[in-house]
């Protein structure tokens, strides 16, 4: 059983994560980030609005683990976005809930074996499929969303070593949670980004500062008691819980160095370093193009690009942040406003290389009937489906199709931008439930605009790829 549940497990932990604080953005928008990657190429995933409940009474049971909890009365309402197949568990991964407050978990990590010898991951603990679940609909910060969430694993351990992002209008925490019951969080500066990779990232905690930092009781007793701090000053979390191996400078660092490229291409660094800051203050002001550009990326312009021109060795060196396996790629944008429409998760299903990001309002009581309609088998008037079989064509004929591609993304993210200026001006007429229902009609409108270029788009591929066979004869005319 074991065996099977780290199986299990580990299909699920495989993603990079993106935060933006307020005064590092263009926009004054927090932002926080993530490409949710499986390790199967097709897992299908649905994206809707969760109803809020009341008067409820209810256990919440696992699929994965069976980890059962009594659940709260009363819940907000939340966008979601589990697996479509829930046999493994929900894996709801990310959202904002009627509160403005957003989530998105889980950045998988690893803990090393000295910390792990002393507080063992626990079996039937908080793991990554119920995580979102259990927290997003009760919470109404994002400080109150680590201390609720670290209150879970107080009580009923961690299965998992996780990263978990939380924001609202205000604030931006990330939290890592290391061994069975230990964790820290740091909420981010606002003039600051952070990009995590599947390694334990937060390094220094000034526990003289709670305003800025939050740790799980009894840490430091633990740390010092077991004799695990190797610095001779200083109380730096990656160096205590963390890892430093061959596997982190191949599958996880890299990813760090790239996305920090992009933000600060200034600063040179190694891509093996085991050093790079966690915190980074970015060289100009981070657009929401810029976050969608760090997701998509495959080490462009680099010799290290899977589809670059680089050698073999170097293009199979390091693993890419936009994978094959990457399944749903979330931005979730808080803006600095109090107009009920500040919220807005653009949701990239599939490889975020080849497809477009789609900005939905929060503030709404439904998505678009395309997104939480995933059969098992293709099929076209499904969101997920429309968007995985776009990327299978473009990279079927990835030199021929990139460039119309590329064009077909920049349309939409044109589009995008004039559509929510609108938007934002005809909300300021509305508030309360009127705000909600036009901001509902106006998911569907935005869902149905990016439906119908994703097929013009994908038929245009199609119908200029039938002239690209290799199996093909031209007859020469002398015979």
């Amino acid at each position: 059983m074991e065996g099977n549940l780290l199986m299990k497990r580990h299909t699920h932990a495989a993603c990079t994560s993106i935060m933006v604080g307020k005064k590092a953005s263009i926009d004054g928008s927090n932002y926080i980030a993530r490409n949710e990657d499986n390790f199967v190429a097709n897992w299908p995933k649905k994206f809707y609005v969760q109803k809020a409940v009341q008067n409820r009474h209810e256990t919440y049971v696992s699929p994965y683990n069976k980890l059962t909890v009594e659940l709260p009365e009363t819940g907000y309402r939340y966008t979601t976005s589990p697996d479509a197949n829930q046999d493994e568990g929900y894996y709801e991964e990310d959202g904002i809930n009627e509160k403005n407050v957003g989530m998105s978990a889980t950045e998988s990590v690893t803990a090393n074996e000295k910390v792990l010898a002393y507080d063992p991951l626990i079996k039937n603990g908080v793991a990554e499929d119920s995580m979102t679940t259990l927290v997003l609909p009760y919470i109404d910060s994002a400080r109150k969303g680590v201390q609720y969430l670290g209150n879970l694993i107080a009580k009923y351990g961690s299965t998992e070593s996780n990263g978990v992002e939380f924001f609202d209008k205000d604030d931006i925490w990330y939290m890592e949670i290391a061994t069975g019951h230990h964790w820290v969080a740091i909420r981010i500066p606002d003039d600051s980004y952070a990009v995590a990779a599947n390694q334990i990232g937060i390094e220094k905690i000034d526990f003289s500062d709670p305003e800025n930092y939050m740790w799980s009781e009894g840490i430091q007793e633990f740390v010092e008691k077991n004799n695990l701090n190797p610095d001779f000053d200083g109380w730096n979390f990656r160096h205590i819980f963390g890892t430093d191996t061959k596997k982190d400078r191949h599958y996880n660092t890299p990813r760090v160095w790239y996305g920090q490229k992009m933000l600060n291409p200034s600063i040179e660094q190694n891509p093996e370093s085991s050093n790079l800051p966690f915190l980074r203050k970015p060289e100009k002001k981070i657009a929401i193009e810029d976050i969608q550009a760090i997701l998509a990326s495959h080490y462009n312009e680099t010799k290290f690009d899977p589809l670059g021109s680089g050698s073999e060795e170097d293009k199979k060196r390091y693993r890419a942040i936009c994978l094959s396996r990457t399944m749903n790629s979330h931005i979730l944008q808080m803006r600095d406003t109090d107009t009920g429409n500040q919220a807005v998760e653009w949701k990239g299903l599939g490889m975020p290389c080849f497809s477009a990001y789609v900005p939905f309002f929060t503030n709404a009581n439904a998505i678009d009937e395309s997104y939480s309609f995933v059969p098992e088998t293709m099929n076209l008037d499904s969101a997920y489906w429309l968007y995985t079989a776009l990327e299978f064509v473009v990279e079927s004929h990835y030199q021929e199709f990139v460039e119309p591609n590329l064009d077909y993304q920049k349309e939409l993210a044109q589009w995008a931008r004039q559509k929510i200026a609108e938007v934002d001006k005809e909300s300021q007429k509305l508030s309360g439930t009127a705000l909600t229902d036009y901001l509902t009609d106006q998911n569907k409108i935005i869902a149905k605009h990016f439906n119908e270029a994703t097929r013009a788009h994908l038929a245009d591929l199609v119908t200029q790829g039938t002239e690209l066979s290799k199996l093909t004869f031209k007859m020469d005319p002398n015979l």
